[in-house]
């Protein structure tokens, strides 16, 4: 197992991509604090780790919440000692052009993605640098790298979360912190799914045409990635055994972005 005895921390770990990644980590030995603003998805999937005979506990977290974070990664510890690997993933979207986006939904946007995964970040740190060792984890987007048209808070934070996860490379790195952005392509999550419709409207194309001539144009075989696929590499990045990979954006996109 890549991860025994590792204990982890994920937010927004109630569904798709990080659940995904919250039930592949206790299949290899992590113990798992699931972290969602919904208690009762956290509860179904940290339900589902322990009847798969793996360990985990539910967390109720706004990571927009100052206090609620702090009290969550307080928990975890208490009950558990350590956070060795901690992965920010929250994250809300909204459709709109600039030019018609109100600033409550940009700060929305902004908060749950940039300064919820801050939050998150500095929470944890303290602990991993009292043991000199720990990995931070960010969920971050193709939109870290580049833009789509209709996401502009959504490409700010995304764009916000590489610099801070290279930042923070460089800060832990003293302290045995290595520190990674994962960017996936379109996952057909229900962040994704609600997003077809949105864009269908404010384009006036199909539902179809959003998913063939936008969403997956630039793929090299049409395919939307997986929740698995982004599981792996974010497996990859928490069991990796040293500071050889700090500070990088990985890309899962079925060949969108290359670089």
């Amino acid at each position: 197992m890549k991860l025994r005895d590792q204990t982890v921390l994920i937010t927004g770990g109630g569904r798709g991509i990080g659940r995904a990644i919250a039930e592949l980590f206790a299949r290899e030995g992590a113990r798992v604090a699931v972290a969602d603003l919904d208690l009762a998805s956290a509860q179904d999937t940290a339900d589902a780790i322990t009847a798969a005979n793996g360990t985990a506990m539910a967390l109720a977290m706004d990571v927009t919440d100052e206090d609620a974070v702090d009290a969550g990664v307080g928990a975890m510890v208490e009950a558990w000692g350590q956070v060795d690997i901690a992965l920010a993933n929250a994250g809300i979207q909204h459709i709109d052009p600039v030019h018609k986006l109100a600033y409550a939904d940009w700060q929305r946007v902004v908060d749950v993605h940039l300064n919820g995964a801050f939050l998150v970040t500095r929470a944890v740190l303290p602990h991993m640098y009292a043991r000199n060792s720990g990995t931070m984890l960010y969920m971050g987007s193709v939109h870290s790298v580049e833009a789509s048209p209709l996401k502009s808070p959504y490409v700010a934070a995304k764009h916000g979360m590489l610099g801070l996860c290279r930042a923070v490379a460089k800060e832990g790195a003293e302290h045995g912190v290595r520190s990674n952005i994962i960017c996936p392509g379109f996952v057909r999550t229900p962040l994704v799914e609600k997003q077809i419709p949105e864009q269908a409207q404010e384009l006036g194309i199909s539902e179809d045409e959003v998913i063939s001539k936008i969403m997956l144009k630039n793929t090299v075989n049409g395919q939307f990635t997986t929740v698995e696929d982004v599981a792996e590499m974010a497996l990859h990045l928490a069991a990796f055994p040293s500071a050889a990979l700090t500070g990088q954006s990985l890309l899962v996109t079925n060949g969108w972005h290359m670089q």
